[in-house]
């Protein structure tokens, strides 16, 4: 723990100066980008399903189109993707619903990891050599797969900041985009065939069902940790 927490120091103090090196022109498009994701993941929400629908019945067969783009657009921000999944199952019904949600998230998933490893991994990529990060960014990249279907289980894993970290080791991009398909599969496919929620009260099926692939989760999590890793 040590060892990460100067690990982290030093991205802290390598990112402080790297800021300070830069022109004053990219300093301020910086932080003009930061407080704009910073105002729209805090006043940008998903709509309710009553505008939805409005919008579905004014656009009409666009709609479709329409909600994929948003969802691939909303869920690149920290905003819970949770609404817009049952709202799929709500609007197009259990099979059009699931295909949706399962293929916008994926697109939103490698879209966010490519555009911050576009950003970020340039600059990270020397630091990941770090002893603290060393074994674990090596696990990422040969095995990256299952940590990242694990984590896809876990619903208190947050979707876009485990996109946003992911981006700054060395998994492989169709890897983690597969294991992303893969892992929020079972989650996806619950919450659009258990619509009903929307009511308010939660439907102790998807409780439990949502627990269960938390547990699955953590015991990938764990196998993961007792497999070898290639040198």
């Amino acid at each position: 723990m040590r060892s990460l927490g100067q690990f982290l120091a030093g991205i802290f103090s390598d990112a402080i100066t790297t800021f300070l090196e830069w022109s004053w022109l990219r300093r301020i498009l910086v932080i003009a980008a930061l407080l704009s994701f910073l105002v729209v993941t805090v006043v940008v929400d998903v709509p309710p399903l009553s505008t939805l629908r409005d919008w579905a019945d004014s656009a009409g067969n666009w709609f479709v189109v329409l909600f994929w783009f948003g969802y691939v657009l909303i869920t690149q921000f920290p905003i819970p993707r949770t609404l817009l999944t049952l709202s799929a199952g709500v609007l197009f019904g259990p099979w059009l619903g699931i295909a949706l949600a399962l293929s916008a998230t994926t697109v939103a998933a490698a879209i966010s990891l490519s555009l911050v490893r576009s950003l970020l991994g340039e600059w990270i990529r020397p630091r990941l050599t770090h002893p603290a990060v060393v074994g674990i960014d090596a696990r990422l990249r040969h095995r990256g797969w299952l940590a990242v279907t694990s984590l896809r289980m876990i619903a208190g894993v947050p979707f876009s900041v485990l996109n946003y970290v992911a981006a700054l080791t060395s998994v492989p991009l169709i890897p983690f985009a597969l294991a992303t398909l893969v892992g929020s599969a079972p989650g996806t496919i619950v919450t659009v065939l258990l619509g009903n929620t929307l009511t308010g009260q939660a439907d102790p099926a998807l409780v439990a069902i949502t627990i269960a692939l938390a547990v699955m989760g953590v015991l990938g999590l764990a196998l993961d940790t007792k497999l070898p890793v290639k040198p």
